[in-house]
């Protein structure tokens, strides 16, 4: 097996954006790619495919300048017989053309037919043929930010790159340079869909194998792969790219790491303690953006009931994607206005129609706080990671032991000076996720309100925010958990502590 390695270097206006020696993956193998957000893993991947612009960065690739690299015929082969697919669809998708024009763009004109794909993709619970109905309505679309969904243009792309490996396998081009890049493929994807186009994009590669560089943060894909696909597991390699000391590394990744420390992992046994009122109860109906928005105990949407939150207890809040979960935390935290809304937090009403210094004073960083999914909602740019406590409202005093005190539960050895004093925009995606769940859980509130806070996070992370709530579980702090990760919240919160979130129009 033809194994390729590479060193590259990548700087904007003399500032090191990625520096990488040993960037290996072999030829008509898969590699799956690790790693925490914002740690050079796109970027690395548009560097080998050719898709970064000579004038804006300056790149070396085994340390010849980046002109020399384009030029090289493997690298032109690659661009004629690839496809890279992007992290955020909706800024590759023109608004000036049809989805219909855009899945028979350029070279995918000469590529098979997308209607059995297109079948595939969008069959859930319906049959074949309603699922063909409803993805062919789509395609005379012109793609708008609200419209077609994040998931569903995100499958289209994973149409038009499925389209190119049928017709490279058909004209018998595959044993040809290609470099599939799929750039976390399934991020708006829930678990059913995802295994679809992983069953789809495996089928294909059994058929006839080609190269894949599969770039994600889902690491239940590892189970999957375990259960669905084992007899392809010795074409699939696991990695994960590492920030160490030393600079970025790429490592293996035993699979097993994953599934054995999740398999370790013990449920609380019950929703509640005897004789205890839950910290935080809300009604089951509430009203916002003129959608009503209801809990369930079921994806039936039949069981109503509230949603109850006990001490020392992580309940877990489901939905599709873009139905609404993120707006219902932020109701909650009284971020959003909402048209009705009622709960009782730590035994005093609120409501629609409370006061906004209701929320000031007693109810924002005392009784309740948000982990919100973008890091950046949260944290001021401009500050430096030694700063992201001040003007919190805590007892203790912000010097530097107490910064690696709580600072060193979820980062280890970058606990230096030049650290402490780094601007948060110049930050990881990763490492301003970690300062994110940093700052709010050092508030100590009754409810801690989680959306997606395993995001962008590398393994290793991961378990220290998993174990860092199972210790705050022992405080009898309250959790509300919002992830699409089902694996990982299935290990953290048992099936009767679940609540399922439905919208709909009313009339």
């Amino acid at each position: 097996m033809k194994t390729t390695g590479y060193n590259v270097r990548i700087a904007v206006d003399d500032r090191v954006l990625v520096d990488v020696r040993g960037f290996q993956f072999s030829h008509n193998e898969i590699t799956v790619l690790f790693g925490e957000s914002g740690i050079g893993k796109s970027l690395i991947s548009r560097a080998l495919y050719g898709l970064l612009d000579p004038d804006e960065f300056d790149v070396t690739v085994n340390d010849e300048p980046y002109e020399a690299y384009l030029n090289r015929p493997e690298v032109r082969a690659i661009r004629e017989n690839s496809f890279f697919v992007f992290q955020e669809p909706s800024s590759h998708l023109t608004p000036l053309m049809t989805l219909r024009e855009q899945l028979r763009e350029g070279s995918l004109a000469k590529a098979p037919a997308e209607s059995a794909i297109l079948r595939e993709l969008w069959t859930q619970e319906e049959s074949r043929e309603d699922a063909a109905i409803a993805a062919d309505k789509l395609l005379d679309v012109f793609p708008k930010p609200h419209r077609p969904s994040g998931g569903e243009k995100q499958r289209m792309f994973l149409v038009m790159a499925l389209k190119k490996i049928d017709m490279v396998l058909a004209l018998a081009r595959a044993g040809k340079e290609c470099l599939f890049v799929f750039d976390e493929p399934t991020g708006s994807l829930d678990n059913h869909f995802r295994n679809v186009f992983l069953s789809l994009l495996l089928r294909r590669f059994k058929a006839h194998p080609f190269t894949v560089l599969l770039i994600t943060h889902d690491y239940s894909i590892i189970s999957e792969i375990a259960h669905a696909h084992k007899g392809l597991r010795d074409k699939i390699v696991f990695k994960e790219l590492k920030r160490t000391t030393q600079g970025l590394i790429l490592e293996g990744f035993d699979g097993e790491t994953y599934t054995g420390w999740l398999h370790r992992q013990q449920r609380e046994p019950s929703l509640r303690k005897n004789n205890t009122s839950p910290l935080l109860s809300v009604e089951s109906r509430s009203a916002m953006f003129g959608r009503e928005l209801t809990i369930t105990r079921d994806q039936t949407g039949e069981n109503e009931c509230p949603l109850e939150v006990y001490p020392g207890k992580i309940v877990s809040l489901k939905a599709p994607s873009g139905e609404g979960k993120t707006t219902f935390l932020k109701m909650i935290m009284g971020l959003l206005e909402a048209e009705q809304f009622r709960m009782v937090l730590c035994g005093h009403a609120v409501s629609h129609e409370s006061a906004g210094s209701l929320w000031r004073h007693d109810i924002w960083g005392k009784r309740m706080t948000m982990v919100f999914q973008h890091a950046d909602e949260a944290l001021n740019p401009a500050s430096r990671v030694k700063e992201i406590f001040e003007g919190l409202p805590i007892q203790e005093t912000v010097t530097p032991d107490m910064l690696r005190k709580h600072l060193g539960r979820l980062f280890d050895d970058e606990l230096s000076e030049e650290f402490l004093n780094t601007r948060v925009f110049a930050l990881s995606g990763g490492q301003k996720q970690r300062l994110n769940l940093a700052r709010a859980l050092v508030l100590r509130t009754d409810i801690v309100l989680l959306d997606e806070p395993f995001n962008g996070l590398d393994f290793e992370s991961i378990t220290r925010v998993f174990s860092m709530l199972s210790e705050l579980q022992k405080e009898e702090r309250g959790f509300v958990l919002v992830s699409h990760n089902e694996e990982i919240v299935r290990a953290l919160v048992p099936e009767e502590n679940t609540y399922f979130l439905r919208a709909r129009n009313p009339g």
